[in-house]
């Protein structure tokens, strides 16, 4: 789809909320989820997010006064792949209102925008971009299997030794990764978990 990539940005959804995972968990954030992915998770619980249409384009200067209804100033931008789009111009006028911008990203695609924290969550199914994730501040692996750890393990070894790393079980698995992870981080403490606590708290 094409469109003016300096004021319009596909937005599947928005709203203002607790970060639920990771690092900035607890904390008041603006969600932004882009829409568009071609990733293609099979877990993925947000499959609506794949595709774009139409109606789903927003004014970039609309979106920003959204945000700027609610005191919080963290944007979290999430998809869908928030980093198949250019993000310079979106990004440039979020840093004028004064928010801090967070993305979390699979890393399969370059790095734009300014962004003052990148949290890349890889997946098996499209290979992560070297350059990205030695950028990442937070690499999140989603456990649904034993052999996520090896994914995860591998994925470590790319990136710096200030880049916080965290397993995450994957939801609708909870109660079978959960004491998988809980032993694989007691064995290398190196990781953290990370819990989906939006989710226990049945907040979007």
């Amino acid at each position: 789809m094409h469109f003016n990539t300096s004021k319009y940005i596909p937005v599947m959804e928005h709203f203002y909320t607790l970060q639920g995972e990771g690092y900035f968990t607890g904390e008041a954030a603006y969600f932004i989820r882009l829409a568009g992915c071609d990733v293609g998770c099979v877990w993925c619980d947000v499959k609506e997010s794949w595709t774009v249409n139409e109606e789903q384009l927003m004014l970039m200067d609309d979106l920003i006064n959204e945000a700027l209804k609610y005191p919080g100033r963290l944007i979290v931008i999430t998809g869908g792949e928030p980093l198949m789009y250019d993000l310079n111009p979106f990004t440039t006028k979020l840093k004028e209102k004064g928010f801090k911008i967070n993305i979390e990203t699979s890393g399969a695609y370059p790095v734009s925008g300014e962004l003052d924290w990148i949290c890349v969550s890889p997946k098996k199914f499209k290979p992560v971009l070297k350059e990205v994730i030695q950028k990442a501040n937070e690499l999140k692996c989603i456990v649904y299997n034993k052999s996520d750890f090896i994914f995860a393990e591998q994925n470590r070894r790319l990136t710096t030794d200030t880049c916080e790393l965290f397993l995450q079980p994957e939801w609708s698995k909870n109660e079978i990764v959960l004491p998988l992870i809980i032993d694989y981080i007691k064995q290398h403490p190196k990781w953290k978990i990370s819990l989906q606590t939006h989710k226990y708290m049945n907040i979007p």
